[in-house]
């Protein structure tokens, strides 16, 4: 599904990723974890689209992403990739509800069908009560639960979390990777997650590890 071969990248003259190789299969959950600065957010950020790669190639579901101008790359994100940040990066001015279904309407899909799957997201993840709640009236685990609900609307083929559970305590935290696993059986999803989170890392189908710009087993 996605193949990372050769990939390089520097800001400024910091060589933060040197080489990186890299296969992910549909349906793996895939933890990347390492010391802080090893690489991890940027190798997540440049599979996602967010920045790009100074040499290498990612193929993402047979496609050289490099070759995307911008306004297919954006669409190509906006389809194909659902984004779970350590901070929920919820808009505060909107409800749980609004949040989830802005990705949808910048697809451009029909907006009575993304505004009945936000719903039903929102429900199947526990927040039937909290739907017309604003961030700020939600606890921490709930807006995490609501950022999953907005990384899912599009019906991606690939979820990228970064420190997703880095804000919760343990137990929210334990349900949030729980939430994981499920929705990987029962929708297919393919995760990938940089995380310090040990018990979460233990759990994904592989383990990579990344030191100084490259990932060593």
């Amino acid at each position: 599904m996605i193949k990372v071969t050769e990939l390089t990248k520097s800001y400024n003259k910091l060589q933060v990723l040197k080489g990186v190789d890299l296969e992910i299969q549909k349906g793996e959950i895939v933890s990347i974890v390492g010391a802080s600065g090893a690489g991890k957010t940027t190798l997540l950020q440049l599979i996602g689209t967010l920045d790009k790669a100074d040499n290498g190639i990612i193929n993402f579901l047979e496609v050289d992403t490099a070759l995307l101008k911008n306004k297919e790359l954006a669409k190509f994100r906006n389809k194909n990739i659902g984004f779970v940040f350590q901070f929920h990066h919820l808009l505060p001015e909107f409800t749980a509800f609004e949040n989830v279904c802005i990705p949808g309407y910048i697809s451009n899909s029909p907006k009575k069908e993304v505004e009945k799957r936000a719903v039903e997201l929102l429900e199947m993840l526990g927040l039937k009560d909290r739907i017309h709640h604003k961030p700020s009236e939600l606890s921490g685990g709930e807006q995490q639960r609501v950022s999953v609900a907005r990384a899912l609307i599009n019906d991606p083929e690939v979820i990228l979390a970064d420190e997703p559970s880095g804000n919760l305590d343990s137990k929210n935290a334990e349900e949030l990777h729980n939430l994981f696993f499920s929705l990987r059986d029962k929708f297919d999803k393919t995760f990938v997650i940089v995380t310090h989170n040990e018990k979460l890392s233990d759990m994904s189908d592989r383990k990579l590890v990344m030191k100084d710009g490259k990932i060593i087993q």
